[in-house]
């Protein structure tokens, strides 16, 4: 049985009486309403970890004033079944009031651009509490998904800038049989747009095959994208970009390890997917 902490005390408590054995630490953080992409990254953290726990807190602040973090999507009780069946230990679901603060943490420059550019109060949100649940957890193995590559590059910074005792472990996107990457906002998507969604990775793919093939100009692989978006009408495309993978900075010639990235509406949902690439130096 998973066991549901809401303090931080318990929590620290209950990770450090494990860490006096000889446990290692894996941890799990997430906003909830889980689908397989969050229960990969607890089976991932249960074969490589003795304990593992996993966060559930809706932080309001990801959430723009123009964003509603009523209606984020929450059910705790299929949460809970999910981890289970996943391998996790420990759940810690703490309130607003136990996760507040006057602190904030910013993250320069891999925070800037591409979702920081869309959203500008979001990645400030992400470091800050990412920041405060690494404080708390402690020693760990830290996992997260590579869908929200961005997010990740954002957290590797800070961890790496404020020597925080993680190490952190991305884990690639887990994708529906139509390639759709899993997103806890794809409930969201009518019908319609559900049908077109897979597009996005269609972009990518067709961009990955294009680089594979001998393509070294960034220019003409984003406009491979592009004209693949095009393709469907209900896609609103905000970027499609090929960048450093470790910096995010953009390339114009195309070598060595990197990622390409895209972004779009799609109805009142904003879907996000990437994939990486290599390209040997010459």
């Amino acid at each position: 049985m998973t066991d549901v902490l809401t303090t931080i005390d318990e929590l620290r408590d209950r990770l450090d009486a494990a860490r006096a054995t000889g446990s290692r630490v894996g941890f799990v953080p997430t906003m909830g309403y889980l689908h397989d992409g969050h229960a990969t990254l607890v089976r991932a953290a249960r074969a490589a970890c003795d304990v593992v726990v996993v966060s559930i807190f809706v932080n309001p602040l990801q959430f723009a004033p123009d964003e509603d973090l009523a209606a984020y999507p929450r059910d705790l009780a299929r949460d809970l079944r999910i981890i289970e069946a996943a391998g996790g230990d420990v759940v810690f679901h703490p309130d607003v009031d136990e996760m507040s603060g006057a602190t904030t943490v910013t993250v320069a420059g891999v925070s800037e651009g591409f979702e920081g550019a869309s959203r500008p109060t979001h990645f400030a949100g992400v470091a800050t509490v990412v920041t405060k649940l690494l404080a708390i957890v402690g020693p760990c193995r830290a996992y997260f998904g590579e869908k929200d590559y961005q997010q990740l590059c954002v957290v590797r910074r800070l961890v790496a800038d404020l020597s925080l005792p993680a190490e952190v472990v991305g884990v690639p996107v887990v994708r529906e049989p139509d390639g759709l990457a899993m997103s806890s906002r794809n409930v969201y998507l009518t019908p319609a747009e559900r049908a077109v969604a897979p597009t996005l990775y269609a972009a990518l793919g067709a961009a990955r095959a294009a680089v594979l093939d001998g393509a070294r100009d960034a220019a003409a692989v984003e406009a491979v994208m592009r004209r693949v978006v095009a393709t469907a009408e209900l896609i609103d495309l905000d970027y499609a970009a090929v960048v450093d993978a470790a910096t995010l900075a953009p390339v114009d010639r195309l070598s060595g390890e990197l990622r390409l990235l895209i972004a779009g509406r799609l109805g009142r949902p904003r879907l996000l997917d990437n994939v990486g690439v290599t390209v040997p130096p010459v």
